[in-house]
């Protein structure tokens, strides 16, 4: 019964955090799905891509003006912001919330992991839309060309970010070193990062400031995110295979197909621990990995140009390790054995213990395309059981228990739609459209 209680509320929240409007500063409509509506009620990139996903299985014209509306807000550089707030009426409370620099009046000043190349091909697979491709597929393409121009480091060749929620994965532990907070007492976690965020907010403010602004040198927070980069990686491959399908310049398809393939090398070249079988952030500033295990030391499995021996190792070491990974209710955002592990949400502090769907959502993937498709239908089973188990979507879950934390009617856990589709198909690939199966093997 799981399946069917978290597709209802996945459904439920789908349809109660759509959004549509006129904004004055942007003179432009919306069409968008918020994350939640009392926690985060503005378009926040890479949870609209999740969104968008999602909405495959409920509403296609939907998921089309998903992205359309996200993609409204590139710039003509190619710049897409993390946060785009489209409410005129919502926007004075947004600066103190959720610690940004709004630029322009209504676009947040930074960037978030970018999720929305997978999204595009994902709705394009299922909606078969040509002309909608041709008009989002520009302004995707701008953005992943103004990542690499604006935010490739020159010593590793990997994206860097500048603040830790650039990588959307706001308060993990793996940031604290690099923030000063490591000896923040337990119940003191939140309040610490909040304040060390606004300082270095602060310190990075300045009416002339731009995405553009080089930040490197500041030697503030630089930062090499194994997520940010593997979904980057896998970004640039999903974009080589829309060039080819539109038919358009074969060189630029083989040139995005090529860079994929390097950002994959570059991770096993500067990230890879081969004594601890993981992959590891680049603190740039320190000039060392931080070997703080977390989710995101998994995500890699998902790249082609990982080899099959490090993904064997990442997913039979840690990912199916019951002692790290493979908790009752997996998959936590923080290994069990590390110290910062908050399965309870004590710290009431994100990314540092409770499992996310979008985060298991990935690592389905990574698990099908590896070939461990048993184990990818557990994870997928055990999400729905998590998103059934509260009487609404919520943001995180609890590893050991099931509970729900933070934000209710929360957007991107309705990617149990797609985790439910996907097990459905692999089990009946007889039943299977042209178009899922192509999707769900491009994974």
């Amino acid at each position: 019964m799981s399946v069917t209680e978290s597709s209802a509320r996945a459904r439920d929240t789908l349809a109660r955090n759509h959004r549509t409007g006129f904004s004055r500063a942007a003179q432009r409509h919306y069409d968008f799905t918020c994350p939640s509506p009392d926690s985060y009620p503005f378009q926040w990139a890479w949870d609209s891509s999740f969104h968008a996903i999602a909405l495959t299985h409920v509403d296609t014209r939907r998921a089309r003006d998903e992205l359309r509306s996200l993609l409204s807000a590139v710039t003509p550089t190619g710049f897409l912001p993390h946060m785009v707030l489209w409410q005129d009426d919502l926007r004075p409370r947004a600066t103190e919330d959720f610690r940004i620099d709004l630029w322009e009046g209504w676009r947040s000043v930074t960037i978030a992991p970018p999720v929305v190349a997978r999204a595009v091909e994902r709705v394009y697979r299922a909606t078969g839309d040509d002309l909608w491709l041709r008009r989002v597929l520009p302004p995707t393409l701008a953005f992943f060309g103004w990542l690499g121009e604006h935010r490739t480091s020159p010593g590793t060749g990997l994206l860097e970010i500048y603040q830790p929620d650039e990588s959307g994965l706001d308060s993990s532990p793996k940031y604290d070193g690099a923030l000063g907070i490591e000896s923040a007492a337990e119940d003191a976690v939140h309040a610490a990062w909040h304040g060390a965020m606004r300082s270095l907010i602060t310190a990075y403010s300045a009416p002339t400031r731009t995405p553009e602004t080089p930040l490197r040198d500041r030697r503030l927070f630089v930062w090499n995110d194994v997520l940010v980069n593997t979904v980057y990686a896998d970004g640039l491959a999903c974009l080589a295979r829309l060039v080819r399908t539109t038919g358009s310049n074969g060189r630029t398809a083989d040139r995005l197909a090529a860079q994929s393939e390097a950002i994959g090398a570059a991770l096993m070249r500067h990230c890879w621990d081969e004594t601890s079988g993981a992959f590891h952030d680049l603190d740039l500033v320190a000039g060392k990995r931080n070997e703080i295990l977390t989710a995101s030391s998994l995500l890699p499995v998902l790249l082609d140009s990982v080899p099959e021996s490090a993904a064997r190792r990442v997913i039979e070491q840690h990912l199916l390790n019951e002692r790290e990974f493979w908790r009752p209710y997996p998959v936590p955002s923080v290994a069990a054995t590390e110290p910062s592990y908050d399965p309870t949400f004590r710290t009431g502090a994100i990314f540092r213990g409770s499992s996310w769907i979008n985060l298991n959502w990935y690592l389905y993937w990574g698990l099908r395309r590896r070939g461990y498709r048993a184990e990818a239908d557990t994870l997928a089973a055990r999400s729905c059981a998590l998103v059934a188990a509260s009487d609404t979507t919520r943001e995180c879950y609890g590893p050991e228990d099931a509970v729900g934390h933070g934000a209710r009617s929360f957007g991107w856990s309705s990617l149990v739609l797609d985790l439910a589709a996907a097990t459905v198909t692999a089990t009946a690939p007889a039943t299977a459209t042209a178009a899922t199966a192509t999707a769900l093997e491009e994974g």
